[in-house]
């Protein structure tokens, strides 16, 4: 199929793309990133778009790229899978192996005042 992704026509394939992706590792997803499911692994689609074309991310949106991975079968997904809301934040995973609470802005017993928020 023939895309045209940052004013450059590209001729891609699904297998193609697999192809290239292939041994690929994801980069982490973060904020309000646009991924792409290649396989079984999510890809951010800008890096999709600099692997396929070789070319800087500077030099086209993700628009572009998922519009040419949606055409050719693959599913994109507007934001990134988030953590249930029921799981406990990292400062609290940390503080319940160290023993404690996790309290933000809450000087703990014996800190120094000059760290204590006032």
């Amino acid at each position: 199929m023939r895309c045209v992704i940052a004013r450059y026509p590209f001729e891609l394939t699904k297998d193609g793309v697999v192809a290239l992706m292939k041994g690929v590792t994801p980069e982490l997803l973060t904020g309000e990133s646009v991924s792409v499911t290649i396989g079984r692994r999510r890809y951010p689609v800008k890096q999709v778009g600099q692997v396929i074309t070789r070319q800087d991310r500077r030099d086209f949106s993700s628009g572009e790229v998922a519009r040419a991975m949606t055409r050719l079968g693959f599913t994109c997904h507007d934001h990134p899978e988030t953590a249930p809301v029921d799981a406990p934040t990292a400062l609290q995973s940390a503080s319940a192996l160290l023993g404690g609470t996790a309290s933000p802005g809450v000087a703990s017993p014996g800190a120094s005042p000059l760290l204590a928020k006032g």
